[in-house]
């Protein structure tokens, strides 16, 4: 008997086995294999789709087919548009599982292929976006693409690729080797030789091209879609600041105060979505990203900086409590996204509904005083986005609405609260978008950096906590043995070689973690990470960095990143902590190549200075004076926070409560029970001063 239920279990195994090796047959559908949300998204297709890596290739060199890139990421919604309509559908998976190798790549976690194919498409139809879908030769090189396709197009696309290629390949080769040709060219950025003058002038006429596209009634630029531009708009406020210009500085108010006002800025729970439909900032995509809040913290608290607008602080303060909230992990860790589309009162995806309400649920939320908040909030034409939905928009400061209804703002105030507090629990009742819990480096250095810039304005020390605990995060888990980073963090594991990227947006941010700080073992870091950088990603033929490592795949272009775009490029980013570096450590080595990526970049910077704000800052850098201020004594720490009170945009911070050799800028200026400010430019510096205003002063002169 006991035989018998031995051979019965052995066969039930086998059966299972053999059972589960026909799933695999019948499901060759790889992604459930990945960690990224976005591949996850697809793994149920009926497209057999791959993942990108060699074996993949491979096989589409081995069975000389074409393949599919399809790239995008888990909060784009016409990426979902598109999966719902083709990729979900037998009949268009069975043709590109005939004739096809099918990959997708989540572009926040490889922007190294997204570089290259969004370039491509570019080259052929003017424009890009997400989805985007190349069609490739086996080798990798393009032939077709664009981005969102409506099924029926999608179909006849992929039949006519598919008999091209079969019935003349040459022409379908011929076209890959110009278009290629056309990728590695388009980006090419050869070494200036002439030492061009770096000019005040030049500076002025740049922003006076570029003031006549920016929107003075709504802000941003006049366009009807309308995207937050963080490092143009801090371009902007310290240009206003340090070149006395107000008209410039009336138009970054209205920017600031029209966005802060808009449906693109959640009323209810804080933080930005991606970008507005419309040229007054109402009608956002509604996915909200790691990487826009916090480059908008940054401009917001250096704002607030400069004129303590209240306005500001609480845009700080309630896009730090929605990132605390719903994109903090319990070790610290930042996850990238929420999506723009959750579940309706239908059970069914739509883009927005976590967001809208209808003008009978907001008549039965707020009972007591509904015309008031139909007043702040715009119930009526101007808030109306369709079928009658409204998404919360403000068109009037708390000041002006006060008066208007003859109550006091600190009532309002009160009023406001209530109404949030109302709105909050109501939403809380609906299905919230899916979280995309992916960890990149880039985007958590750029969010490091929001919280100190939060810290140096509002001294709340929650934020510098909450920075530091994310920053030794990144140096226990994204920082390999050899000084090399990881790019992404899912599930307890680190994957991905780092990009440029992630160095330039970590360099960064921990100078500024050393600056609230004045922990040395930042500014340690981010040297250490910048030799790092210059070993992996420098090219000594033109000074510039490539965005991947040298250690990476090869892939049909190496991409030079040197256009601002909603993050600035890691090669302006680099120059720009070059510069820094080079006065913290009076390294020679450093300024040079830091003078000659701009010199590179001169004639591109003052064409389009929108495209290139990042670069015009570091110019700003050497046609003003730019000062290192060492802060050396007990009270040091005192000092650099009554400092940081102020928006000073040209200087670096140093300090030391006691004698400090590692630090060329602090040597020699430590004195027993005495705090001094050093006022310094290239390392002279002027008397040294105990008062933080006469300091300021000496900056200001």
């Amino acid at each position: 008997m006991n035989f018998l239920l031995k051979t019965l279990f052995f066969l039930s195994i086998v059966l299972c086995i053999s059972c589960n090796e026909k799933q695999k047959k019948a499901n060759p559908n790889e992604l459930a294999n990945e960690t990224s949300p976005y591949l996850l998204q697809h793994a149920n297709n009926p497209v057999n789709w791959k993942a990108w890596n060699d074996k993949t290739l491979q096989l589409a060199k081995d069975e000389n087919k074409l393949i599919v890139i399809s790239i995008g990421y888990s909060a784009c919604h016409w990426c979902h548009v598109m999966e719902e309509e083709s990729f979900a559908n037998d009949s268009i998976a069975k043709i590109m599982n005939a004739n096809f190798i099918s990959i997708k790549v989540d572009r926040e976690e490889r922007p190294d292929i997204d570089n290259i194919y969004m370039n491509a498409v570019q080259l052929m139809t003017g424009s890009g976006g997400w989805p985007l879908n190349c069609i490739a030769l086996p080798d990798g090189r393009p032939i077709f693409g664009g981005t969102y396709f409506p099924k029926e197009q999608w179909e006849e696309i992929l039949l006519n690729i598919s008999k091209l290629y079969k019935e003349n390949p040459k022409k379908a080769i011929d076209f890959a080797t110009k278009l290629t040709e056309g990728i590695q060219n388009s980006e090419l950025i050869t070494l200036k030789k002439d030492k061009t003058e770096f000019k005040d002038i030049d500076v002025k006429n740049a922003v006076l091209n570029w003031q006549q596209n920016l929107d003075t009634i709504y802000g941003g630029s006049k366009i009807d879609v309308k995207f937050p531009m963080p490092n143009s708009l801090e371009f902007l406020l310290r240009y206003s600041y340090q070149f006395e210009d107000n008209n410039i500085k009336k138009q970054l108010e209205t920017t600031l105060t029209k966005m802060a006002f808009g449906g693109i800025y959640d009323q209810i729970n804080g933080g930005f979505s991606r970008y507005s439909t419309d040229k007054k900032w109402h009608i956002p995509h509604f996915e909200k990203m790691l990487y826009d809040n916090a480059q908008l913290v940054s401009l917001y608290a250096k704002a607030y900086q400069n004129d303590k607008k209240e306005l500001y602080k609480t845009v700080i303060e309630e896009t730090l409590g929605f990132v605390n909230k719903e994109l903090t992990d319990k070790n610290g860790a930042f996850f990238s996204s929420l999506d723009a589309d959750s579940k309706n009162t239908e059970n069914k995806l739509e883009e927005g509904a976590y967001y809208y309400f209808t003008k009978q649920e907001l008549q039965h939320l707020i009972v007591d005083d509904y015309s008031l908040f139909e007043d702040y909030y715009n119930i009526n034409d101007f808030g109306l986005w369709e079928k009658g939905r409204y998404v919360l928009i403000r068109n009037s400061s708390n000041e002006s609405f006060a008066k208007k209804h003859k109550i006091t703002t600190d009532a309002l105030s009160t009023i406001i609260k209530k109404w949030k507090t109302i709105l909050k629990t109501a939403r809380a009742q609906k299905v919230k978008p899916n979280l995309d819990d992916k960890v990149l480096t880039s985007w958590n250095a750029l969010m490091i950096k929001g919280y100190t810039d939060a810290y140096k304005a509002l001294k709340n020390e929650d934020y510098l906590k909450i920075a530091l605990k994310n920053a030794n995060f990144i140096l226990n888990n994204q920082l390999q043995k050899d000084g090399n980073l990881y790019r992404n963090y899912k599930n307890g594991k680190s994957t991905i070689n780092a990009y440029s990227e992630d160095y330039a947006t970590l360099i960064d941010a921990f100078i500024n973690l050393y600056e609230v700080t004045l922990d040395e073992k930042w500014l340690t870091a981010s040297k250490k990470l910048m030799e790092v950088t210059l070993k992996n990603y420098f090219n000594k033929e033109n000074n510039m960095f490539y965005f991947t490592s040298n250690k990476d795949q090869k892939l049909i272009s190496r991409k030079v990143k040197v256009d601002d775009n909603v993050i600035a490029s890691p090669n302006s980013i680099l120059a720009n902590c070059l510069f820094k570096l080079s006065l913290y450590y009076y390294d020679s080595t450093y300024t040079k190549i830091a003078k000659q990526m701009l010199h590179n970049m001169h004639d591109d910077v003052l064409e389009s200075p929108s495209g290139y704000s990042n670069w015009l800052n570091l110019m700003t850098n050497y046609t003003r004076p730019f000062y290192e201020v060492a802060l050396v004594g007990n009270k040091a720490q005192n000092i650099k926070n009554e400092l940081q009170n102020n928006y000073i945009p040209n200087i670096i911070i140093v300090g030391s409560t006691d004698e400090n050799e590692h630090i060329p800028l602090l040597k020699d200026k430590f004195v027993e029970d005495e705090t001094y400010i050093y006022v310094c430019n290239l390392g002279t510096c002027k008397l040294p001063q105990k008062e933080t205003k006469k300091a300021i002063a000496l900056i200001l002169k």
